[in-house]
């Protein structure tokens, strides 16, 4: 519990998967956690009665990081609640994948407002308050290493995040502030089972590719979340960690 003891975190769409697991993993430390949701109120409100019922802090938060004022109301949910804002992981994402000839300009900027315009507006709130120490992380993919087919839209917002990562590493370094890219290969979520992943070929060919020969779970994702978070990463910005068991 004291890894993170007096460290404050938003996690953005935590209401379930790896956000989920992100948010109780920081609770578990010791960070009092802002849990985010765009839609799902029943699963951010469960997040933070696990939490509670394990010891933490948590409170849950509405707001669609894609628009500003949202995004702004996030963090001043921490600053309210909390008093302070210490740690921050961009993990609200969209996804889907569709053959070049499917794209629509319709799912280009669903995927790359929430993905991306989401990641800067909430980083952008969240920098005014972050001190020496803090640490923001940013939750990429393995795809811009494998580039599926069918994923030009979506593999092109999580290339993005790399890149601004990178950007955002050097802009924040002098005020001490790290930023990092945790980028997980396929993961086990609601998300990848309703999508169809789980179950697929799709998946079985990336088992087949993964040395560690399985699909990642939630709490796979989340102990190297901690890890960016905490003081153990002190000498990490800029980077992107693949977490994908190996897959290539």
């Amino acid at each position: 519990m004291s890894k993170l003891k007096g460290k404050v975190a938003i996690v953005t769409g935590a209401s379930k998967g790896i956000g989920a697991a992100i948010a109780k993993s920081l609770a578990a430390a010791g960070a009092s956690v802002v849990v985010n949701y765009a839609s799902s109120k029943t699963g951010a409100e469960t997040v933070v009665t696990e939490i509670g019922a394990a010891g933490g802090k948590a409170v849950s938060v509405r707001g669609d990081v894609s628009k500003a004022a949202d995004a702004q109301a996030i963090v001043d949910a921490a600053i309210e609640h909390f008093g302070r804002l210490d740690i921050l992981v961009n993990n609200s994402g969209v996804y889907g994948f569709s053959p070049l000839e499917e794209i629509t300009e319709e799912d280009f900027h669903r995927h790359f407002n929430v993905n991306v315009l989401g990641l800067l507006l909430t980083t952008q709130a969240a920098s005014k308050h972050l001190g020496e120490g803090s640490s923001i992380i940013n939750i990429g993919s393995v795809v811009t290493r494998i580039t599926p087919p069918g994923s030009a839209v979506y593999t092109g917002t999580k290339g993005a995040v790399d890149a601004i990562t990178g950007v955002l590493s050097r802009e924040l370094g002098p005020r001490k502030i790290r930023v990092n890219a945790l980028n997980p290969g396929m993961v086990e979520t609601e998300g990848t089972h309703t999508a169809g992943f789980i179950g697929s070929d799709f998946e079985a060919d990336a088992i087949t590719r993964t040395p560690l020969g399985r699909t990642g779970q939630p709490d796979d994702i989340a102990s190297i979340a901690v890890f960016l978070a905490s003081d153990d990463s002190y000498w990490l910005t800029g980077e992107q960690l693949l977490a994908g068991g190996g897959v290539r």
